[in-house]
Order: C-alpha cells, then sequence, then structure tokens
C-alpha cells in the first residue's frame, strides 16, 4: 500500500497552513464568510487534489479526470485556496472573494476552466449530484472517481438519505462520500440540535462501506481514500473527525465563528498562531 513518507507529510502540512492563512485573508478582506467549517475541511481537500484524485491543472475539462463535490457549499475558500495552490486559480484573485463581479462568490460556482465541476450551497443536495455523476461514468465506461464533502450538519436534510440509498442500490463503487465530522453546526452541537450518532451504523445500514479516520491525521486519512479504491460494488464514506476552525484556538470547537469573519485583531492573532505552528514544523 502507498504510504505517506515523513518528508511529504511535512510539506502537506505546511501547505495546508498556508492555504488556511489564505482562507482566513479572504475571509477577512471580505468581511463575510464561513471561517469554522473553511479550516476544518481544509486538509482533506488539499489531500485529495494533491495525492489522491486524477486532475491536470494544465487540462482543466480532461475527461478521464476525477470530480470534486463540495456538498457543504459554504467552506467554499478552502476549495478555492486549494485550487489556487494546486495551479487552477491564481492566487491574486482568491481576495475578490465575494466582491460584486468576482468569480470566486461565497458558494461554489460552475467553472470548469477554475475546476469546480458544479455549484452547490443548498446543502443536503451535494450527494445526490455525486450520484448522479457516478451514475453517468458507470453509463459511459469512464474511470473516474466521485468525491463528495458533507458537512454533518448537513447530514439533518432527508435528501442525503435518499441520495445515500440510491447510491447503494445502484452499487456505485466509483463514488466517495467525506464527512467533515466536526460537531458543530450554525446552531450548535451536531447531537443537540439533531443527533447524529450511531452515525457509521446508520451509514452502514444504507449499505455502504464506512471508513472513520482522524481527519487530521494525513497518513490515515491518505490510507482512508486508498482504501475506499479498492472496495467493489459498494459506495464508501469516510467518517473524518475534524475540528471547527482548527489551528486558530480562539476558533475550534465553537458555533461562533461558522459563519462570522474575524476582526483585525482576531485576524492578526490567527495569522500569528498559523506562523508559529509553520515555524515549529519547519525546524523539525
Amino acid at each position: 500500500m502507498v504510504v505517506l513518507s515523513a518528508s511529504e507529510e511535512k510539506e502537506l502540512l505546511i501547505d495546508i497552513l498556508e492555504i488556511k492563512k489564505d482562507i482566513l485573508t479572504m475571509i477577512y478582506k471580505a468581511q463575510s464568510g464561513h471561517p469554522g467549517g473553511s479550516l476544518s475541511c481544509a486538509n482533506l481537500i488539499y489531500l485529495l487534489y494533491k495525492k489522491v484524485m486524477k486532475i491536470d491543472s494544465q487540462n482543466p475539462a480532461w475527461k478521464e479526470r476525477d470530480y470534486f463535490i463540495l456538498s457543504k457549499g459554504h467552506a467554499a475558500p478552502a476549495l478555492y485556496a486549494v485550487l489556487s495552490k494546486i495551479g487552477f486559480i491564481d492566487r491574486s484573485e482568491l481576495f475578490t472573494l465575494r466582491q460584486l463581479g468576482s468569480t470566486l462568490q461565497g458558494h461554489p460556482i460552475k467553472n470548469e476552466q477554475l475546476g469546480i465541476e458544479v455549484s452547490t450551497g443548498s446543502l443536503g443536495m451535494g450527494l445526490s449530484i455525486g450520484v448522479g455523476c457516478a451514475l453517468a461514468a458507470k453509463l459511459d465506461k469512464n474511470n473516474r472517481r466521485i468525491y463528495v464533502v458533507l458537512g454533518d450538519g448537513e447530514l439533518n436534510e432527508g435528501s442525503t438519505w435518499e441520495a445515500a440509498m440510491a447510491a447503494s442500490h445502484y452499487k456505485l463503487d466509483n463514488l466517495t462520500a467525506i464527512i467533515d465530522r466536526n460537531g458543530i453546526q450554525i446552531d450548535g452541537s451536531t447531537e443537540e440540535v439533531m443527533a447524529l450518532e450511531p452515525l457509521a451504523e446508520k451509514w452502514k445500514a444504507f449499505g455502504w462501506n464506512v471508513i472513520e479516520v482522524d481527519g487530521s491525521n494525513l497518513g490515515e486519512l491518505f490510507e482512508g481514500f486508498n482504501k475506499s479504491k479498492n472496495i467493489i460494488r459498494k459506495p464508501t464514506v469516510l467518517i473524518s473527525y475534524l475540528i471547527k476552525g482548527s489551528d486558530v484556538s480562539f476558533m475550534e470547537h465553537t458555533k461562533k465563528y461558522h459563519g462570522r469573519p474575524p476582526s483585525k485583531q482576531e485576524y492578526t492573532s490567527a495569522i500569528s498562531e498559523i506562523d508559529q505552528i509553520i515555524e515549529t514544523i519547519s525546524v523539525k
């Protein structure tokens, strides 16, 4: 099995922290956006694009490419920052987030040239779109894989479970769902708003292959993605345990920054914290 080397993991971690700085800068400049959920899922999106999916930034419309769907569309800054890091979006364009006329709005808008496959943001719809894409790939005899990132609060939506049932029925082994299991949604704890547990058992009951991973552990996450590629006649869900607002101490484990941009003081403090983490990793 392919594993990440220590040097690869170190490089990825530094890249992800730089991506998180861009996320914070985008949202701060816009004074609008969703920092908490963007920070929590940045690592898994970057790992997918950098090490897992078949893509080509020089040929965004490559017919054999894998598809990525950000069902939790409010985390668009994470997707944009990753696409910039790998060459789909010019970095200077990132800081036009949510501006009038910008291609980078608060939720993703389909733009094949920027590597954005579908428009998302209406929660509960992304997995249904993924099911359609996976079915189409099967019919076209195309070996592409479909990856869909969902928020855990999004699982309150009934349409998600209809899609889960259809994916199992049609044995879509080319479909992988990844749940950002950070435990917090806009109104508070997921378990207080609408309890999800036992979450793994629910997905198993719907006929999915379930892999639970520590989403902050890149090696474990990478192994989970590799395992999903070898599953036959079943869709796979990675339940990725993550931290809302990760790597910014005052944003972690709180609903406060679900949809609230940082003030100038908060922004400066957050960037300083991440720079300190980068420095610590760099000298190891």
